[in-house]
Protein backbone atom coordinates (compact mmCIF):
# COMPACT_ATOMS: atom_id res chain seq x y z
CA UNK A 1 0.00 0.00 0.00
CA UNK A 2 1.55 3.62 -0.71
CA UNK A 3 1.81 5.69 1.81
CA UNK A 4 -1.26 8.02 2.34
CA UNK A 5 -2.32 11.59 4.56
CA UNK A 6 -4.93 9.62 7.12
CA UNK A 7 -6.57 10.93 10.10
CA UNK A 8 -6.24 9.40 13.35
CA UNK A 9 -8.33 10.20 16.52
CA UNK A 10 -9.01 10.23 19.93
CA UNK A 11 -10.05 12.16 23.18
CA UNK A 12 -9.93 11.99 26.68
CA UNK A 13 -11.57 13.95 29.42
CA UNK A 14 -10.20 15.59 32.51
CA UNK A 15 -11.96 15.43 36.06
CA UNK A 16 -10.59 18.72 36.92
CA UNK A 17 -9.28 21.72 34.94
CA UNK A 18 -5.80 22.68 35.85
CA UNK A 19 -3.15 23.03 33.51
CA UNK A 20 -1.25 19.83 35.35
CA UNK A 21 -3.91 17.40 34.10
CA UNK A 22 -4.58 18.70 31.25
CA UNK A 23 -1.49 18.43 29.95
CA UNK A 24 -0.66 14.63 31.80
CA UNK A 25 -4.07 13.45 30.23
CA UNK A 26 -3.04 14.71 26.51
CA UNK A 27 -0.04 13.41 26.69
CA UNK A 28 -0.66 9.62 27.43
CA UNK A 29 -3.74 10.66 25.16
CA UNK A 30 -1.21 11.56 22.28
CA UNK A 31 1.84 8.56 23.45
CA UNK A 32 -1.22 6.07 23.51
CA UNK A 33 -2.27 7.09 19.60
CA UNK A 34 1.58 6.94 18.38
CA UNK A 35 2.48 3.97 20.08
CA UNK A 36 -1.17 2.08 19.13
CA UNK A 37 -0.67 3.30 15.67
CA UNK A 38 3.43 2.91 15.52
CA UNK A 39 3.52 6.44 14.17
CA UNK A 40 6.82 8.12 14.36
CA UNK A 41 7.44 12.03 14.71
CA UNK A 42 8.36 12.53 11.01
CA UNK A 43 4.66 11.06 9.94
CA UNK A 44 2.90 13.55 11.69
CA UNK A 45 1.62 16.19 9.55
CA UNK A 46 -1.06 18.28 11.58
CA UNK A 47 -2.85 17.98 15.27
CA UNK A 48 -6.00 19.67 15.61
CA UNK A 49 -7.26 19.71 19.06
CA UNK A 50 -10.92 20.83 20.65
CA UNK A 51 -11.77 21.23 23.77
CA UNK A 52 -15.31 21.57 25.28
CA UNK A 53 -16.23 25.12 26.98
CA UNK A 54 -15.61 24.24 30.29
CA UNK A 55 -11.94 23.48 29.84
CA UNK A 56 -10.10 26.90 29.69
CA UNK A 57 -6.85 26.92 32.38
CA UNK A 58 -4.76 26.50 29.14
CA UNK A 59 -4.38 25.33 25.34
CA UNK A 60 -4.84 21.47 25.05
CA UNK A 61 -2.17 21.90 22.36
CA UNK A 62 0.24 23.33 24.82
CA UNK A 63 0.50 19.62 26.57
CA UNK A 64 1.84 18.17 22.57
CA UNK A 65 4.92 20.54 22.67
CA UNK A 66 6.03 19.08 26.11
CA UNK A 67 6.62 15.88 24.71
CA UNK A 68 8.78 17.58 21.24
CA UNK A 69 5.65 17.82 18.97
CA UNK A 70 6.34 21.80 18.83
CA UNK A 71 7.57 21.49 14.95
CA UNK A 72 4.14 20.19 14.46
CA UNK A 73 1.51 22.74 13.30
CA UNK A 74 -1.04 22.18 16.26
CA UNK A 75 -4.61 24.30 16.12
CA UNK A 76 -7.13 24.36 19.30
CA UNK A 77 -10.69 25.30 19.07
CA UNK A 78 -13.51 24.97 21.16
CA UNK A 79 -16.19 22.07 20.58
CA UNK A 80 -19.70 23.09 20.17
CA UNK A 81 -21.93 22.68 23.82
CA UNK A 82 -24.08 20.05 23.28
CA UNK A 83 -27.04 18.70 25.50
CA UNK A 84 -26.04 15.68 27.21
CA UNK A 85 -22.46 15.90 25.95
CA UNK A 86 -19.24 15.19 27.63
CA UNK A 87 -18.32 17.26 30.04
CA UNK A 88 -14.15 18.28 30.08
CA UNK A 89 -13.62 17.14 27.10
CA UNK A 90 -10.64 17.28 25.11
CA UNK A 91 -10.45 15.63 21.58
CA UNK A 92 -8.03 15.05 18.92
CA UNK A 93 -7.78 14.83 14.85
CA UNK A 94 -3.95 14.09 14.30
CA UNK A 95 -3.06 14.10 10.63
CA UNK A 96 -0.46 11.31 9.42
CA UNK A 97 1.35 9.86 6.54
CA UNK A 98 1.30 6.29 6.75
CA UNK A 99 0.95 3.00 4.63
CA UNK A 100 -1.75 1.48 7.05
CA UNK A 101 -5.53 1.85 4.93
CA UNK A 102 -8.18 3.43 7.28
CA UNK A 103 -9.33 0.11 8.86
CA UNK A 104 -6.16 -0.72 10.52
CA UNK A 105 -6.29 2.57 12.55
CA UNK A 106 -6.62 1.88 16.10
CA UNK A 107 -8.41 5.47 17.15
CA UNK A 108 -7.71 5.85 20.91
CA UNK A 109 -10.79 7.18 23.83
CA UNK A 110 -9.86 7.53 27.26
CA UNK A 111 -11.01 7.97 30.48
CA UNK A 112 -14.70 9.58 30.51
CA UNK A 113 -14.32 9.54 26.48
CA UNK A 114 -14.03 5.49 26.40
CA UNK A 115 -17.78 5.15 25.04
CA UNK A 116 -17.84 8.10 22.55
CA UNK A 117 -16.84 5.45 20.07
CA UNK A 118 -17.17 2.50 20.88
CA UNK A 119 -17.91 1.29 17.20
CA UNK A 120 -14.13 1.65 16.28
CA UNK A 121 -12.12 -1.74 17.21
CA UNK A 122 -9.47 0.42 19.92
Amino acid sequence: MPTALRALRGSTTVDEDTPDQITERVVVLLQEMLKRNEVDHEDLVSIIFTATPDIHSMFPAAAARTIGMGDVPLLGASEIAVEGGPVRCIRVMMHITTERTRVELRHIYLEGASHLRDDLPG
